[in-house]
């Protein structure tokens, strides 16, 4: 398997969660919000492995080696974090409160922590404006990954196509199982940063 296309399955990961959750949550994901939300994870990716990639002509090989490893992994860490932080506040709070009390401003940390707030207006779909801000939340991990991986010589026009059909395919596949899966009353999101710390270790040690 090449390097471009298993880090569309990593990033896609995330988007396969996602439709667990609107699934479990029976929220609708008409095709148009699927493609924009594919279109712009697949955009930011490949745009971000591009400027890495760029940026590694006149950094040292090592170094980009090195930092590519180092931020992968912190972004892995942070995806098991943020599991664990989400799991906390789905049992302690409601989903009015997962913004932490700060408004319109909070609206990014609750995306973050709550895929599903995106259906803003309790219309059980999801509009595209909706899907532009889920998008916008969801590729924050995208372009860090993105960011770091393009010092491994990474095709971002490659990346970006796997990532764009990958997308789809686990946006279908996570709304066909998304009921068994959250019938388990677990989050699942910390296997991404698991995925993404292990993809770390390979690129590292390659």
């Amino acid at each position: 398997m090449n390097e471009e296309l298993l880090l569309a399955l990593i990033v896609s990961a995330d988007t396969f969660l996602t439709a667990v959750a609107y699934r479990s949550s029976d929220i609708k994901i008409p095709m148009l919000s699927a493609f924009i939300i594919n279109l712009m994870g697949a955009v930011v990716l490949g745009i971000s492995l591009f400027l890495s990639d760029f940026a590694g002509h006149f950094i040292k090989p090592e170094i980009c080696s090195t930092a590519g490893f180092i931020i992968l992994t912190a972004i892995g860490l942070i995806n098991i974090f943020k599991s664990i932080i989400r799991t906390i506040v789905h049992k302690l709070s409601n989903q009015d409160e997962k913004a932490f009390k700060m408004g319109s401003s909070g609206i990014i940390v609750k995306l973050y922590l709550d895929e599903t707030s995106a259906d803003s207006d309790g219309s059980q779909t999801l509009s595209a404006y909706e899907a532009i801000s889920l998008a916008l939340a969801s590729s924050l991990d995208s372009a860090s990954t993105g960011i770091s991986c393009g010092f491994n010589k990474i095709n971002p026009l490659l990346s970006g196509v796997y990532a764009f059909a990958i997308g789809f395919v686990a946006l279908a596949m996570g709304t066909l199982f998304g009921r068994k899966i959250a019938s388990l009353n677990h989050d699942f999101s910390w296997l991404a940063g698991v995925f993404l710390i292990g993809f770390a270790v390979f690129e590292f040690l390659r």
